[in-house]
C-alpha cells in the first residue's frame, strides 16, 4: 500500500554566505529526503531583515511538498537540514546561514511544544506571503484566510524579485 501523501509548505531564508546560493542548495537538500517530494518554488526575493537592522538583507523563498512524514517528522527533518548546512540558533532574527520554517501542513491545526501550525507570524510577514503566493495563492490557511488575499493586505514594501526559479524541481 502507497502512504498517502500530503502537501506542506515551507519557507526559506538566507542572509550569509551567498544568500541565493544557500536557499537553492537547501532546496536541493529537500528534494533528496526520503518521503518528500518537492513540488513547487517560489521565486526568489530579497527583503530587508526583520528585528536587528545591522546585518545584510535577506534572500527568501518557499516550497511546496507532498510528504508522507507528519508535521513533527518534517519539522525536525528541517531542523536537521539546517543544522547539517551550519546553523546556529543563538540569535532571535539575526544572521543565519538558513531557516526553514514549516508554514502550514494538510490537516488539523497544531500548537505543541516546537511546533505550531500555521506558523505564528506567517499572516504579517510579507517575506513568507509573497513567496508562498507565488506557489499557493488560493491555499487557505485555517484562521487567517487565503494566501493571496493576506498577502495583498500586507503589501510588498521592501521586497524585490531577485530571481525566477518556478518551474524548476
Amino acid at each position: 500500500m502507497t502512504p498517502e501523501l500530503r502537501p506542506a509548505y515551507i519557507a526559506l531564508g538566507s542572509n550569509l554566505e551567498d544568500p541565493a546560493s544557500q536557499i537553492r542548495r537547501a532546496m536541493e537538500y529537500l528534494s533528496q529526503q526520503q518521503g518528500i517530494r518537492l513540488e513547487l518554488r517560489s521565486r526568489l526575493y530579497r527583503s530587508s531583515p526583520l528585528g536587528p537592522q545591522d546585518q545584510p538583507d535577506f534572500v527568501n523563498a518557499a516550497v511546496g511538498v507532498l510528504t508522507e512524514m507528519g508535521a513533527r517528522q518534517l519539522l525536525d527533518t528541517l531542523l536537521s537540514i539546517e543544522k547539517l548546512m551550519g546553523r546556529d540558533r543563538r540569535e532571535r532574527w539575526g544572521p543565519r546561514i538558513i531557516d526553514l520554517d514549516l508554514l502550514w501542513m494538510l490537516g488539523e491545526p497544531i500548537d505543541e511544544a516546537g511546533l505550531k501550525l500555521p506558523h505564528p507570524g506567517v499572516s504579517e510577514r510579507n517575506f513568507v506571503l509573497y513567496p508562498l503566493a507565488d506557489i499557493a495563492p488560493s491555499l487557505r490557511i485555517p484562521g487567517l484566510g487565503r494566501v493571496a488575499d493576506l498577502a495583498g493586505r500586507i503589501g510588498d514594501a521592501g521586497l524585490s524579485v531577485l530571481e525566477d526559479m518556478r518551474g524548476t524541481t
